[in-house]
């Protein structure tokens, strides 16, 4: 990343005139747009609508529990995190820059999102133009790493760089020897499928096919006969909410769990993906294996979450998002200041080579005793890199059994190249 270079983040009232004319509304809260004032204000940019909906409550729930847990322990500066600025990504490009520019309206110091990589490239230009900290718990795109974002750019999600491998150990460890990569055509499907070929076949396994595919195709009948004519013995799917309609063709052509080895990712790591594909039949995915950054290995974390939001189904990028929210309010503590062209420079500091603290009240504490900390998150060590994501990444491998129950398997560490 490039030294941080603070930006104007100031709107004109026109501006904002014109997006209250335009129907556009503020979300939580809304304020003016301004530097500092004493006050740090968190936005952010989540799934509410769309094909990764199912993620929007746990990454939003958890936001909202980070900012009580750090107001409950006194703020940052001395003063209260206001009610959040919210945006729905939807899944659409547009949608998800119009909830941005919203958001950025609000008057924020800081936006938590999105959560699809594609969104967020769609919106990143827009905040760290204006010199506003974003931290993604759930960007998985390798092209985050290098992407010009003047350095206000964050994740706390690991790099599919480091996810691929893992998926590629496991379904060597199974025994699989010709394997099909399908993804879907984005930053997010074209990395993962890349970094996950790259590992079979430098562990010797004969990748039949990787493809991508259109997201916009109203069927991908095409998709599963290339799966199918390569004659695999496992096949890999990385998909959001289409890839429900690519297993029921993959199962219709004789390529399902019990024929093959099936493999997906995060994006369809979802417990009602048994019923999706097939509606009361729980034991048709049986067997099925994915890989995904780690969710559950904080019981501290994940009780605390679940009293705070008692119907929270999904767990997925919930720990990654608290962490987003409470290594920016570390970072503020840090620097002395709400300004983010000030406090982006503390964001890796605050994650490395210092006093191991886990919580923002311990954290605060060091700070105030003008000791460096090394916050250690609810998703594990961030030990952030030059480029602001994590070094390692704990990773999942789940499995669905034959009551459709989403199960996991093992975790494994997995660590990139500093």
């Amino acid at each position: 990343m490039k030294t941080p270079v603070r930006r104007s983040a100031i709107f004109t009232s026109a501006a904002v005139l014109l997006l209250t004319a335009c129907g556009a509304t503020s979300a939580e809260s809304a304020a003016p747009a301004r530097d500092e004032d004493g006050e740090l204000k968190i936005g952010y940019v989540l799934p509410e609508t769309g094909q990764l909906a199912f993620l929007g409550p746990p990454m939003i729930q958890s936001t909202r529990l980070a900012i009580e847990t750090i107001n409950n322990a006194g703020g940052v500066l001395g003063e209260p995190i206001p009610a959040l600025v919210s945006g729905d990504e939807a899944g659409q490009e547009a949608v998800a820059a119009q909830a941005a520019d919203r958001v950025l309206a609000g008057g924020v110091d800081a936006i938590i999102g999105a959560a699809a990589s594609g969104m967020s490239l769609a919106i990143i230009d827009r905040i760290t133009g204006e010199g506003i900290v974003q931290c993604s718990g759930s960007n998985t795109a390798p092209t985050f790493t290098d992407y010009e974002d003047d350095g206000f750019y964050f994740r706390t999600a690991p790099s599919d760089a480091l996810q691929g491998p893992v998926l590629a150990k496991t379904i060597q460890g199974d025994g699989h020897e010709r394997v099909a990569l399908v993804a879907r055509a984005d930053d997010y499907g074209r990395g993962l499928l890349d970094s996950t070929r790259k590992a079979l076949e430098d562990g010797g396994v004969t990748v039949t096919v990787a493809e991508t595919y259109d997201t916009k195709a109203t069927n991908y009948d095409q998709v599963v006969q290339q799966v199918k004519n390569s004659n695999p013995d496992a096949a890999v799917v990385i998909a959001f909410e289409e890839g429900t309609q690519i297993l029921q063709g993959m199962i219709e052509a004789g390529l399902g769990p019990q024929q093959i080895g099936v493999y997906g990712t995060d994006g369809l790591r979802s417990e009602e993906l048994p019923a999706l594909v097939a509606p009361g039949k729980p034991a048709t995915l049986a067997g099925m294996k994915g890989t995904a950054p780690a969710s559950a290995s904080n019981p501290q974390y994940v009780k605390a979450l679940k009293e705070f939001a008692p119907d929270l189904k999904e767990l997925q990028f919930a720990p990654q998002t608290f962490d987003c929210v409470t290594t920016i309010a570390l970072a503020a503590e840090a620097a002395g200041s709400d300004d983010p062209g000030t406090f982006v420079e503390e964001m890796n500091a605050v994650t490395k080579d210092g006093d191991k603290c886990t919580s923002f009240a311990a954290c605060k504490e060091l700070l105030a005793d003008g000791k460096n900390i090394d916050y250690d998150g609810v998703s594990g060590p961030l030990d952030f890199t030059d480029a602001g994501e994590p070094g390692e990444a704990t990773i999942e491998v789940y499995t669905y059994n034959e009551k459709g129950q989403l199960k996991t398997v093992s975790t494994e560490v997995s660590k990139g190249q500093g």
